[in-house]
């Protein structure tokens, strides 16, 4: 069958043909949301027939397959990107632009998936992106979430929580695969029985939820490969009861689906209370369990029945602690429904499993009550116990008589099941995600399985998409680049340090110049018809955008502001050059603090515009449901990137490549992939300030310092603080902020106070801050510096992320090497 065209002529026939056929309309008489479908679909159709080509070259080359399971894959919106991986821009935009219609309107009618939160669900997303551009084959698995996290709204100067219903109509990408649909068991008891003198394991009384896939392509720039998303959805495979609804149990007739339902329903749900905690280990163990049913499915489908060759065939890989209930799953699969024994299932399982650890934050080193997973995962619970009592026998060998130690590295200790200790155990490969994490996990979190188990620890940084986060975000400067140094760059990203001669280059320069104030224009149009904010595109574009938390220290750049605004009100002869400040965040909905920064950013936002000095050098702007989208505008409109965690805490952080990418000029702690940023452009061209990881840990293991000489000795400090409680910011309200007051001072329940030192690292930021205003005021110094950060970014593309893990972890054959070879 001949494969279908997709020239410009041939798309604006498809177009006009399917809104007749869905719709019944003329172009000119259908809505932009029903053009979006049509659309879509057609570029969908233009994908399908890559997916067929992909599948066939796959099953044609057996080759090993990457299985990459998270929790969250936060993907953006598809369609536009899909367009460019197809290298069909250009025919789409004309022939919309023929039938009358601008394809920047259509391009907003797409809903986002919600289906993550911040950095490790967007890396996951870039990975999906660049494993397909490098014609590796891959499948992502994760939840189809039909609520996100949440769409953020400020009211008051409070952040509120509205369901994020982006399935509401449906979503034109995906596919359900129903053949593919499986159930996965949870609770009852397990009966040990002898069959042919083998012991068996028979669950008794379990309920079931039934798991159905949707997959949704994931295309690659100019590729052979069309890999999956495999979400999964949770059902009840029990129908309405309608003899109950007929009588009037209406009830009682729907509960037991709604229950089944509901694992699919949110992404993160709120785990402060027992029933949130047990859904989150629902969530894990389903789609960790329909993943691998369907793994060892394809497997024995695709390659052989022989269990003990899976490991050449297939690699699962663990997106943080999250899909840890892999280990434990695949070792019952081998065991209950393979037939394997022990010591045969253990070794497959350390063979095929490896894991990315995201954290060293001990809160999200994720753990479960024993109580709760004995009692939702019986099966489960008992091969974990079985796995933690063979490791403590081997680590006894190993650290004879230190128990203390041993407790540490156990699975299963203190009434808690430590998913970390479980993933380091039991897989083949564990990686941090920039230089300096990897050698904190050696020399920290994991310090005591390196001893035993050093084969297994390495780092590879992160990485991020430019196709999506340079050509699809900003299409001037992609033009620019273009223009300067040729294409290559585009399959080869470090090539984009050919640019950087650029940077001396004055005509260069004026031209960089010029797209940033398009890219800023864009930016101060966007917040104008969202929140009705008006910026003026002269001032400096500072901003700070990623998940709000503690570490990540919005409150060091806010107590800035404050200090900054004191300075202009206190002394009339002082300047500044013009600054917006803007906040991108969403806060935990339980996460009080992190609730109360925002609720201080705003407040800070009003007090500087009520003063008519002040707000002619000083802006804050707080950009409401931060997500993938905005982003895309956000990023390349900065001029500076506030990069600024306290040291030793951020893995990675990927907001800082694509910030960079875009030509913002970073300041930052040197902390996670900030180390690797300021070795690429160079100390010159990054704005470096705070304490370093060593001190910090120094600082956490002796436990001497005290937040309060600083507050007294810094008038500034004092000053601002004192106004977060006195009624200068929050004036209907003086106590609103008072948490946050003593959280610098005091500390709670016995902790340290200000324990991420932001009034130990406030000094040496504000003299970075004075360093960066001097600068800014020079235009061709600063222009030369943000050149040099979009010239040395190339090597933060995800491809070269996914090439390490290809060449260190995977080994992957990519698609079509055979008749490359030939």
């Amino acid at each position: 069958m001949p494969a279908t065209k997709f020239d410009k002529e041939s798309i604006k026939n498809t177009i006009i043909g399917k809104i007749q056929r869905y719709n019944g309309l003329t172009i000119e008489d259908a809505s932009k949301a029903q053009i979006y479908r049509a659309v879509a679909s057609t570029v969908r159709d233009q994908i399908m027939q890559k997916v067929l080509l992909s599948r066939e070259t796959r099953k044609r080359q057996k080759g090993k397959r990457l299985y990459y399971l998270s929790v969250e894959f936060l993907m953006g919106r598809s369609m536009y990107c899909n367009m460019l991986n197809l290298l069909s821009t250009k025919e789409y935009t004309e022939a919309l632009k023929e039938l009358g219609i601008d394809i920047k309107d259509i391009l907003k009618e797409e809903p986002e998936p919600g289906l993550g939160n911040g950095g490790l669900g967007r890396l996951a997303a870039c990975f999906m992106d660049s494993l397909s551009s490098l014609d590796l084959p891959a499948m992502g698995c994760t939840i189809r979430y039909e609520y996100g996290l949440f769409r953020q709204k400020i009211v008051d100067g409070q952040q509120v929580e509205l369901p994020d219903s982006w399935l509401e109509n449906g979503n034109v990408w995906e596919t359900a695969a129903m053949e593919d649909a499986c159930e996965v068991h949870f609770g009852g008891y397990v009966e040990e029985t002898e069959i042919n003198g083998i012991k068996r394991y028979i669950p008794r009384d379990y309920y079931t939820v039934e798991a159905v896939p949707y997959d949704m392509p994931v295309v690659g720039y100019d590729a052979t490969a069309v890999n999956p998303l495999r979400m999964w959805s949770a059902r009840s495979p029990k129908k309405l009861d309608l003899g109950s609804f007929g009588e009037g149990h209406y009830v009682q007739a729907s509960e037991e689906i709604e229950l089944a339902e509901a694992i699919s329903k949110v992404l993160y749900p709120e785990d402060r209370h027992y029933e949130g905690k047990m859904l989150r280990l629902k969530q894990h163990y389903f789609f960790t369990s329909a993943s691998l049913q369907y793994i060892l499915k394809e497997y024995k489908r695709t390659y052989s029945k022989d269990m003990s060759k899976l490991p050449e065939k297939v690699v699962i890989h663990i997106n943080d602690t999250h899909p840890g209930m892999a280990v434990p799953e695949l070792m019952r699969l081998l065991i209950d429904e393979e037939g394997l024994g022990w010591d045969e299932a253990s070794a497959i399982v350390q063979k095929t499993i490896a894991y990315t650890n995201h954290t060293i934050m001990s809160e999200a080193l994720e753990k479960w009550p024993v109580n709760m997973v004995q009692q939702l995962l019986p099966r489960i619970y008992q091969i974990i116990c079985e796995m933690n009592r063979r490791l403590c026998e081997r680590l006894w060998n190993y650290f004879p008589g230190d128990w203390d130690r041993i407790a540490r590295m156990a699975i299963v200790s203190y009434d808690n099941i430590h998913m970390a200790n479980m993933c380091v155990a039991m897989s083949y490969s564990v990686n941090g995600v920039s230089k300096l994490h990897g050698e904190i996990l050696k020399e920290e979190t994991f310090h005591d399985y390196n001893l035993v188990m050093p084969e297994k620890f390495s780092a590879i940084t992160n990485g991020i998409t430019h196709r999506r986060w340079l050509m699809s975000c900003n299409p001037e400067l992609t033009a620019l680049i273009n223009d300067s140094i040729g294409t290559d760059w585009i399959k080869n990203p470090e090539k984009l340090s050919d640019l950087k001669p650029f940077a001396d280059d004055a005509a260069f320069r004026d031209k960089f110049a010029v797209i940033k104030m398009h890219n800023k224009e864009r930016l101060a149009k966007m917040l104008k018809e969202r929140q009705n904010v008006e910026i003026d595109p002269q001032f400096m574009f500072d901003v700070q955008a990623k998940r709000l938390h503690e570490y990540k220290r919005q409150m060091l750049n806010a107590l800035h502001i404050l200090v900054l605004y004191n300075r202009i009100v206190n002394d009339e002869s002082f300047t500044m050059e013009p600054r917006v400040f803007i906040f991108g965040a969403k806060a935990s909905p339980g996460y009080y603090r992190a609730k109360q920064v925002i609720r201080m950013i705003c407040a800070l936002s009003e007090l500087i515009e009520k003063h008519p000095r002040a707000r002619k050098m000083l802006r804050v702007v707080f950009l409401e449901n931060y997500d993938v989208s905005s982003a895309e505008v956000l990023i390349p409109a900065a001029e500076v990137s506030e990069q600024l965690s306290t040291a030793s805490k951020e893995a990675s952080g990927t907001g800082n490549m694509k910030f960079m990418m875009n030509g913002a000029v970073t300041i930052g702690t040197m902390d996670g992939a900030n180390v690797e940023i300021s070795e690429q452009v160079g100390m010159e061209n990054i704005y470096i300030f705070g304490m370093r990881s060593d001190t910090v840990r120094d600082m956490y293991r002796e436990n001497t310092y005290n937040p309060m000489t600083i507050y007294e000795s810094n008038h500034e400090i004092r000053q601002a603080m004192t106004q977060m409680i006195d009624g200068t910011l929050m004036p209907g309200n003086p106590a609103a902020l008072q948490d946050l007051y003593h959280s610098l001072l005091l500390g709670s329940w016995g902790s340290m106070g200000d324990s991420y030192f932001v009034l130990k690292d406030f000094g040496s930021y504000s003299m970075a801050q004075r360093r960066l205003n001097t600068d800014y005021a020079n235009r061709e110094k600063w222009l030369k510096m943000a050149v040099i950060n979009t010239a040395m970014s190339g090597i933060f593309s995800s491809d070269r992320t996914i090439k390490e893990y290809n060449d260190t972890i995977w080994h992957l054959t990519p698609l079509g090497t055979e008749k490359k070879k030939k």
